[in-house]
This record gives C-alpha cells, sequence and structure tokens, in this order.
C-alpha cells in the first residue's frame, strides 16, 4: 500500500516532516511526496532521505492507495481519482455540507479530519485543537505587531507604562493559548467563555473569568461550543462593550459547529474602543465575532486595528506542520493494518471521520 502526500496550494505547511516519515515503517506502507511539499515548512526533499519516494504530482495522484492533503482537491483532480483510492482531508462537511454529495458523486471514500471526535481517545489526532493552539499563539503576535503599545508594565527612569489590557472571548484550546502568551509577556488578561468549564482554566492560567449567566448548557457538546439565545448574547455583548472600551487588545476564537459565528462585537462597541486598539477575530472565516470583520483582511476602523483571520497555524509552518504530520500518522494508524486498508465502523475515531464510503463500508 501506498500513501501519498501532496504539495498545498497557497498554505506552507505540509502533512508530512522527515521525523514522521521514518515511524510509517511499522505501518508496512510505502510513502510518496510531492516534489517540493515541504520546501515552505524548511523541509527539504533531501531531509526526506530513503523513507520517502520523491515524485511528481501527477504520480502521486495516480500511484498513492491513500492520499492526504491538508486542504482538499481540486475538483478537477478528485474527478479523475479511482474508486478504490481514499482520500484523508479536512473536507469541512458541518460548513459545507454539498462536499459530501460531490464526494459520493465520484465514488470515493472519504475521510475528514475535522470530524474526528475531540475526545481523550483522540487527542493524538486532533488536528483542529493542534491548529487553535498555534492560531491562539500567534494571534497575541500578530496584535503585538499593530499594538502601538508594550504588552508588560515597565518602570524606567522615563517614567512608568502600564501593562496591556487583552480581552479573549473564547476560552477553548485558541482562547487559552492566546491567555497564557498574553500573560507571559506581562498583559492583563480577562477571558469569558459560554461554557462554566472553561472558567477554572481561565483562572488556572492567571487571567479573569468574566461570567455572563444564562448560558445553554455545554455538557453534550462534545468540547464544542452551543448556540445560544438571543437574549443571553444581547447580555454578553453588553458586557463585552463595556470591558472593550478599555482593552487594548482583544482576540475572539468564538465558533459553533456549523452555524455562523456569533456577533459578539458590533459596530458601535468598535467605536467606543481607544484608538491604536486591536481586535484579531479568529472566527473570521465563518462570518467573524466582529460585525466589521473581513475575512482575509486587516483594516482600520475608528483608530481600531482588526484583523480577520482564521489560519494563523499557517504563518507558523513549521511547527504546525509538526503537529499535522503527527495528527495525521496517529489517525492513520487506525485505518491500516499490516499494510492493508482496514476500515473498522466499531471503531467511533473512524467512524466520525468518514463522510463518504462505498455502499458495503456505509452499512
Amino acid at each position: 500500500m501506498k500513501i501519498g502526500f501532496l504539495n498545498e496550494q497557497d498554505d506552507p505547511r505540509v502533512s508530512l516532516i522527515p521525523a514522521v516519515a521514518a515511524k510509517y515503517a511499522a505501518l508496512g506502507v510505502a510513502l510518496l511526496l510531492e516534489k517540493g511539499a515541504g520546501a515552505e515548512a524548511f523541509f527539504s526533499d533531501e531531509a526526506y532521505g530513503e523513507d520517502v519516494q520523491l515524485a511528481d504530482r501527477g504520480q502521486v495522484l495516480r500511484e498513492a492507495d491513500i492520499l492526504v492533503s491538508i486542504h482538499p482537491l481540486p475538483d478537477s483532480e478528485l474527478q479523475e481519482l479511482s474508486p478504490n483510492q481514499v482520500v484523508v482531508s479536512e473536507f469541512a462537511p458541518f460548513r459545507k455540507p454539498e462536499v459530501v454529495d460531490k464526494l459520493k458523486g465520484y465514488k470515493l471514500r472519504a475521510f475528514s479530519l475535522d470530524m474526528i471526535p475531540r475526545t481523550t481517545l483522540a487527542q493524538s489526532m486532533d488536528v483542529l485543537s493542534s491548529m487553535a493552539s498555534i492560531a491562539g499563539y500567534r494571534a497575541v503576535l500578530e496584535a503585538g505587531s499593530y499594538l502601538p503599545r508594550y504588552f508588560p508594565m515597565l518602570i524606567t527612569a522615563a517614567g512608568s507604562i502600564r501593562p496591556a489590557k487583552v480581552l479573549v472571548l473564547g476560552a477553548g484550546v485558541a482562547g487559552l493559548q492566546a491567555i497564557a502568551t498574553a500573560k507571559r509577556l506581562g498583559a492583563q488578561v480577562e477571558a469569558s467563555d459560554t461554557r462554566l468549564a472553561a472558567k477554572e482554566e481561565v483562572l488556572s492560567l492567571g487571567a479573569k473569568f468574566v461570567e455572563v449567566e444564562g448560558a445553554r448548557d455545554d455538557t453534550e457538546a462534545g468540547g464544542y461550543a452551543v448556540k445560544q439565545s438571543e437574549e443571553f448574547l444581547e447580555r454578553q455583548r453588553a458586557e463585552v462593550q463595556a470591558r472593550a472600551a478599555k482593552a487594548d487588545v482583544i482576540i475572539t476564537t468564538a465558533q459553533v459547529r456549523g452555524t455562523k459565528a456569533p456577533v459578539l462585537i458590533p459596530a458601535d462597541t468598535v467605536e467606543k474602543m481607544q484608538p491604536g486598539s486591536v481586535i484579531v477575530d479568529l472566527a473570521a472565516s465563518t462570518g467573524g465575532n466582529c460585525a466589521l470583520t473581513r475575512d482575509q483582511e486587516v483594516i482600520e476602523v475608528h483608530g481600531v486595528t482588526i484583523i480577520g483571520n482564521s489560519h494563523l497555524a499557517a504563518k507558523m509552518p513549521q511547527d504546525a506542520s509538526i503537529l499535522y504530520s503527527n495528527n495525521v500518522l496517529n489517525f492513520l494508524k487506525t485505518l491500516i493494518r499490516e499494510g492493508e486498508l482496514h476500515v473498522d465502523m466499531e471503531n467511533e475515531i473512524i467512524r466520525g471521520a468518514l463522510i463518504t464510503a462505498p455502499e458495503e463500508v456505509a452499512q
């Protein structure tokens, strides 16, 4: 069996790094890698050594039994694949439900890495958490590059500098990493989340937890936020507005799986913020937590810089590739036994990730 790893278009990350390539030998498989796939993450073709066969894109697409990519292949390539081939990628069927019918039309067996259950058992293969952690860290650095102030308090002969105030909305993986990073840089940090389970984690990082009463129960949501009532969101927005007026940096990470991101920072809140403040909206790709966010753009409104970017992990491609590569390996370990594909539908991880399959497997 051959597993093929492809070069990403418009993304410097790669789903196979040299150190992880050597570990595939235990699965009894051969590896194909598109030439130059790791270059932008600073992994040269030569670094892969004898563990990997380098090939052009066409050869990888033709010969691989399992094709791995971070972003889904374009339709022009999917339609050329054989029904015997397996595709592994982030298809995001919750956000793009039409992708399932498309893949069924191509008669492909497809596994979507973003559909892996976010459970303790699956932590080692959770690409969403791995990338969210990097995004949360990078969000603070991005904010710092636009903020016209220090993060820490400084006392100098020329005068004292107060610490920056950072507000983090959403204390999931990305939010917690943002909190930890901002604290390490010396900022005063407070955070809000509808999930009460996040309170203890926020406090453990030394931040203040902003609690808004009346959130819907989220214990059955599998680690995701749940959609809140408009009444609750109004109270949350009012609390955010009061704190945003004093914040130097706001980092927003709140997303609800399968629906548009909730607007937590309306336009009038931005108007009340201090000139020079920065908003980093990690929910930009699903509509944004700030009403003024433009996805993949940096804009300035009322003197406030708004950074709309849900893909900040790609700005740290080397470490992102290391984590992603390990996630993929750990997932494929559940699919491959002694060099052969083994789709065990009793396994909740496989069952969750499988979004299209031939009839005999789907049953």
